[in-house]
């Protein structure tokens, strides 16, 4: 597992809107940040109308620094298997174009390994085919700032309200156990 300074590792996942990934794993115990961005396209430090356009070849993913003492990547690979939908190509609900496909990005060749884990072992809760991408991680692009702690600077907003909160309160009720404790 690829470990960065202070003993720190990074994930890099894309599964839909990226503000719905971040939502959820700014709870999960041992997570210590997380970074909305685009990575697994062509372009270079691509805009959010340029991914949104579908022309770069970037998803939206979100870049989680975490603690591999708290929190495992195959945990980290649970909850992303169980807040999205894995088997929709290219879409998520109403979200809909290639920036919002189902990608796990690998730092390292264990990451790989644990992904292609994964993606077998959540087969068995989805009637549908796997769809998620697996492939090396090339380089991040963070998103714009307006795109960063979104659902946490605007809970009350539309899409905030029927799509992300959803998946927040899903995720709560099934990994109570994983949440962060209140400060």
């Amino acid at each position: 597992m690829v470990t960065f300074e202070n003993g720190k590792a990074k994930a890099t996942l894309g599964g839909g809107c990226f503000w719905c990934l971040e939502a959820v794993y700014k709870e999960l115990n041992g997570v210590e940040k997380v970074v909305s961005g685009y990575a697994g396209g062509r372009q270079f430090a691509p805009t959010y109308e340029q991914v949104c356009s579908g022309s770069t070849g970037h998803a939206e993913v979100v870049q989680i620094t975490y603690d591999p003492q708290v929190v495992s990547y195959a945990e980290l690979l649970q909850v992303f298997f169980t807040i999205h939908d894995p088997t929709t190509l290219n879409r998520q609900g109403a979200d809909v174009g290639t920036q919002y496909r189902s990608i796990i990005l690998y730092h390292d060749e264990a990451q790989r390994q644990a992904a292609e884990r994964a993606i077998q072992e959540a087969q068995a809760l989805w009637n549908n085919p796997i769809v998620t991408e697996v492939r090396p991680l090339e380089q991040f692009f963070p998103a714009e700032a307006y795109h960063q702690d979104y659902f946490a600077r605007n809970p009350y907003q539309g899409y905030c309200q029927v799509v992300i909160a959803p998946k927040v309160a899903k995720f709560r009720k099934m990994y109570v156990e994983k949440l962060k404790k209140p400060a």
